[in-house]
């Protein structure tokens, strides 16, 4: 039986949240680390007002997730297998042993411009609840255009899903989803269009940039939360990273890919619990807890008992 270490995309972050890590010398180590790989102060990115930058944002939730998972190893919970949606990607293959920390500083740091550069306002995601993929993926070829460009982005559930494009055109598809009976419908804290064609460009122009970094075979298996394939070559880990923000999101089939080779804990690092509860669907056995809800000690007893059950 194995045990998954999953990273959260954009969505659950919140203000003061690299100051309210675990006060520690091993988060002060990172947090230094961080702040040096940058030349700049990475405890000024996590206020209310630079939540407004998708760079500062995806360089918090990156931080987070790596020194949320090593405190989980300092205390003995060691992944089998690492894996994260869109940006959480990056913090999935630093613990996994594919990344170093501070490339993966950098290179998302990078990733965050390029990605708010190409669309700083009237684009973004919105998720839609109570439908299926064929369902959506046909609402969206009636309104994609030049004029309205909307693309099918994540495939969290089998009715959980999120779409991609102008302000306009999600619009457009939401209001067609409520009338096919979608249960929910909402637009999400992202302002950028992930996952689609709309950023085959900036993605293009991050494959440079992981040209210059050495990306090692990992420890563990590195899941990618795009394809729901486990890769071990470095040169397919650097693809699905750089190119992970114009490909569609498959997390329901990463999952049952996880659960397939064994996973029976998926540990969500925080912040956040939405992994959690999608993870939980593809398993039929086993646990999956969010250690931002649950604590670590509960993680902790969990993989013990998991481990030596397999003894």
């Amino acid at each position: 039986m194995k045990i998954l270490f999953t990273f959260p995309g954009q969505g659950p972050q919140v203000p003061q949240m690299l100051h309210n890590l675990p006060d520690n010398a091993l988060t002060h180590s990172l947090i230094e680390q961080a702040s040096l790989a940058l030349g700049e102060d990475v405890l000024l990115l996590d206020n209310a007002g630079a939540f407004h930058s998708t760079r500062a944002v995806q360089l918090c939730l990156l931080i987070t997730g790596v020194v949320w998972a090593k405190q989980c190893q300092a205390q003995g919970i060691d992944a089998d297998f690492c894996s994260g949606l869109s940006i959480g990607a990056f913090p999935a293959a630093v613990i996994a042993g594919a990344l170093e920390f501070s490339d993966a500083v950098k290179l998302v740091a990078l990733r965050g411009e390029l990605m708010q550069q190409a669309y700083p306002q009237g684009f973004g995601l919105s998720a839609i609840t109570g439908l299926r993929q064929e369902q959506i993926e046909t609402l969206v070829a009636q309104v994609n255009s030049d004029e309205l460009p909307v693309y099918l982005a994540n495939i969290n559930a089998e009715d959980q899903l999120v779409i991609a494009g102008s302000d306009a055109a999600m619009k457009q598809v939401m209001l067609l989803a409520k009338e096919q009976g979608a249960q929910k419908t909402h637009r999400l804290a992202v302002t950028v269009p992930s996952h689609c064609a709309l950023l085959d460009e900036p993605a293009a122009r991050l494959v440079e940039a992981f040209k210059q970094v050495k990306i090692s075979r990992p420890v563990c298996g590195y899941l990618s939360g795009t394809t729901g394939r486990v890769y071990w070559q470095p040169e397919k880990i650097a693809d699905d990273l750089a190119m992970n923000m114009a490909r569609t999101v498959n997390w329901r089939d990463a999952m049952v890919a996880a659960y397939q080779r064994d996973v029976r804990l998926a540990l969500e690092m925080p912040p956040g619990c939405v992994l959690t509860g999608l993870t939980k669907r593809a398993m039929d056995q086993g646990e999956a807890l969010s250690v931002c809800q649950s604590g670590m000690q509960v993680a902790g007893r969990l993989a013990t008992r998991l481990r030596e059950n397999e003894r």
